[in-house]
């Protein structure tokens, strides 16, 4: 998280936020209820909630979720909350007017902080190579409304997923990457990412690594997954490799992308218990449908603004 004390975050995910007080009367399953999500990090002290819940009285709030966590071992106090406003007889506030009035508490508890507007959708870049099964699910998940997501764009080094965008209606980008080119394809990536508003880009199985230049561009905007055999199995085919060692454990990782190799901040993992039964291709399967349901929830949490950087971990209010 970039922490900038008594200034509203720009931690994982961007500040454009899409149209930031538009939205449908009521939210999707899972997502927010009320009138706007507000999100704080700052040093564990007394008088804290106190001091939000204060805020939230004083301009007419009504918690609707409200979540909190103090890390003992690094002093650090996060907290989620979900509140609507009550009508007051005037115009309803904007996020832009709660985030400016929520100023002199957060510069008292030296918070780094975030208040939208709670169904405003994170314009999301997704990035996918060959395998499209990830790609595919986050597009389903996105057309029924349960990903608070809008997509601008689709790139792939490949063209294996154009058909499947023209099918969604999507625009999408190929850009072709080679030892020789990377340079100037990160150059199109990322005038893409500023021409369309992009909040966060996601590797739907993008099996290119970025430049470090371009993690440090993009920091806490960027979700990978990647299978949990790291890093025993690395390389091609790895379910093959997992196969010819007989684990009885696929699984998956989401993670923020940094410049580590796959040892960026973890949102989520899961794991499917399989045994000698399964030659390699169920084993792919299987891990197929693990890496899917881990990165959309990874991508919903974030675009729910529950996931808050600890460091090298993350705090998540599911």
């Amino acid at each position: 998280m970039s922490e900038q004390s008594a200034e509203p975050s720009s931690a994982p995910g961007s500040p454009l936020r899409g149209a930031p007080d538009s939205g449908p009367s009521t939210a999707p399953p899972g997502q927010a209820a009320g009138d706007f999500v507000l999100t704080l990090v700052c040093p564990d002290r007394p008088g804290i909630v106190h001091a939000a819940s204060g805020f939230l009285i004083e301009h007419g709030g009504n918690i609707i979720e409200s979540q909190q966590f103090g890390d003992q071992i690094t002093n650090r106090f996060f907290m989620r909350i979900d509140f609507e406003i009550g009508a007051s007889g005037g115009a309803p506030p904007t996020a832009d007017d709660l985030r400016d009035a929520f100023a002199p508490v957060a510069a008292e508890y030296e918070m780094s902080y975030e208040l939208w507007a709670a169904r405003s959708p994170y314009r999301t870049l997704i990035m996918a190579s060959k395998h499209l099964h990830c790609l595919n699910d986050l597009l389903f998940r996105w057309s029924t409304g349960s990903l608070q997501i809008e997509i601008p764009a689709v790139v792939s080094n490949h063209r294996e997923a154009e058909r499947l965008c023209d099918a969604y209606g999507l625009a999408f980008h190929h850009i072709p990457v080679t030892a020789d080119n990377k340079d100037q394809a990160e150059r199109e990536l990322l005038d893409l990412v500023r021409r369309h508003g992009v909040d966060l880009v996601v590797l739907a199985r993008y099996m290119q690594v970025l430049s470090d230049d371009l993690c440090r561009t993009l920091a806490g905007k960027v979700i990978n997954i990647h299978h949990s055999f790291l890093p025993s199995f690395k390389g091609a085919r790895p379910y093959h490799q997992a196969y010819d060692r007989g684990v009885k454990l696929v699984g998956a990782t989401a993670h923020y992308v940094t410049a580590d190799l796959d040892e960026g901040p973890i949102i989520e993992q899961d794991t499917l218990r399989v045994d000698h039964t399964y030659n390699q291709d169920q084993l792919v399967a299987a891990g197929r449908d693990v890496e899917a349901q881990v990165l959309s929830r990874a991508v919903r949490w974030h675009a729910e603004s529950r996931v808050l950087l600890n460091g090298h971990r993350t705090v998540v209010f599911r």
